[in-house]
């Protein structure tokens, strides 16, 4: 289990991803994972929530469907999550995605749902509700924060709630 949330603030977009892997509901098995990456030649960023090697496989996937349509995030995303939906394969993977270039912050489930989030904050994982709350009561009250600012802290405060995210946060942002 684990927390990762994004953030779209003043112009900037922002993640951030604690490191913690537990086995079960009972066992730490690993601290400093990371589980946000660029992928897309460092033109997308993408954190991943739920079981690792099912992350990695949509990720790869997702990554073909990007050189497919050319880049375009939109398109790519809804491709992903209609093969998700369809393929008996990807039916079985058990994680979530978000994903951003310097325009567009999507979540992309196993659902079939492709969300651009009206708040500009996007959370998935264990401690997702916590970090949600956390980073747009920060984007509305903190107008000096960055958004890499803001998705670190909003995981730091998941991490003081949520015993399945720890404090071992990777941050990344698009920088102009």
């Amino acid at each position: 289990m684990t927390t990762i949330v994004a953030v779209k603030h003043q112009g900037q977009i922002a993640i951030a991803g604690d490191g913690q892997v537990t086995m079960g509901e009972k066992y730490i098995m690993k601290a400093s994972a990371h589980k946000v990456r660029r992928i897309f030649d460092n033109r997308v960023i993408i954190g991943f929530a739920g079981g690792v090697a099912d992350a990695f496989t949509l990720t790869d996937w997702f990554e073909k469907k990007l050189s497919t349509y050319s880049g375009d995030l939109r398109r790519s995303a809804v491709e992903l999550a209609q093969d998700w939906r369809k393929d008996p394969t990807l039916q079985k993977l058990e994680a979530m995605l978000i994903a951003f270039d310097k325009q567009h912050l999507l979540l992309i489930s196993g659902n079939g749902e492709v969300i651009e989030p009206d708040e500009n904050v996007i959370a998935i994982g264990s401690g997702g509700n916590f970090a949600q709350a956390a980073a747009i009561a920060m984007t509305r009250h903190s107008p000096d924060m960055t958004a890499q600012e803001i998705a670190h802290e909003a995981i730091e405060i998941a991490s003081s709630i949520d015993i399945f995210t720890n404090q071992e946060i990777i941050t990344d942002q698009f920088t102009d």
